[in-house]
């Protein structure tokens, strides 16, 4: 039987003006083998929650990622998938996303419907996410693969208005991401001007490989900053980024 335990540690970062780290890891970019060396690097930096999914998932390994994982580390699990073929019970939560972004009603409601019964019978922590794209500097995977435009850059207003039409489509969260491989992340004005006017908690993710850039984007008001090509590129990153978060 799922609980509201995650989505409750969430709110209250959101009440506490606090941050927490996610590490995003694509099963079809880790090996299995690897997985106890990123649970360790993860318990020692103090990661609060590990996100695993991806947008094409060929290598249909997630469910052995998650339970080498949870072998090694409590650190909740969240999925974050990219189809309803990456729906598990084996995970702690699901980030059901809506793609408000773009304008392909498959991701704003097609693939929930297919998706439904399987979440439903799943016994995950289910939270309802306003997905939204900015644009990073080039064409990410989740951009080609979704058929939609993202948010220019420069235009947080659009940002913080499709912010609000999810909030009060009752979402309980907004993520913010530049997708997979940005070249820019996310501006700390766009970060800033969504998380003041928001009751519901901001994830942000996309572009960010420095302590800097994750200490500007908690500043500005995110509540959980969401790295994972750069931590592919090099996993020592894991405790700076996440000991970012912390000050």
């Amino acid at each position: 039987m799922h609980t509201h335990k995650i989505y409750q540690q969430l709110q209250s970062l959101k009440a506490d003006k606090k941050s927490g780290f996610a590490v995003l890891a694509d099963p079809d970019k880790i090996a299995t083998e690897d997985v106890p060396y990123l649970a360790k690097l993860c318990n020692d930096a103090g990661v609060n929650y590990l996100f695993i999914g991806g947008s094409l998932l060929l290598a249909h390994q997630m469910e052995l990622c998650i339970k080498i994982f949870k072998e090694e580390s409590n650190i909740p699990v969240v999925l974050f998938p990219g189809n309803p073929s990456q729906v598990t019970p084996s995970a702690d939560a699901l980030l059901y996303l809506s793609l408000l972004s773009g304008r392909n009603a498959d991701l704003l409601i097609g693939q929930h419907v297919v998706s439904a019964p399987l979440v439903k019978a799943s016994g995950l922590e289910v939270i309802s996410t306003g997905y939204i794209l900015i644009d990073g500097g080039v064409q990410t995977t989740v951009s080609y693969m979704s058929h939609s435009m993202p948010i220019p850059a420069n235009k947080p207003e659009i940002a913080l208005c499709t912010a609000w039409a999810g909030e009060m489509q009752g979402k309980q969260v907004i993520y913010m991401d530049a997708g997979s491989g940005a070249q820019t992340p996310i501006s700390a004005e766009m970060i800033r001007k969504v998380s003041a006017n928001i009751d519901i908690p901001l994830f942000v993710g996309g572009g960010i490989c420095t302590p800097e850039k994750v200490h500007e984007n908690c500043v500005a008001g995110a509540n959980i900053i969401v790295v994972g090509n750069a931590i592919e590129r090099d996993p020592m990153l894991i405790k700076d980024l996440a000991q970012a978060t912390k000050h």
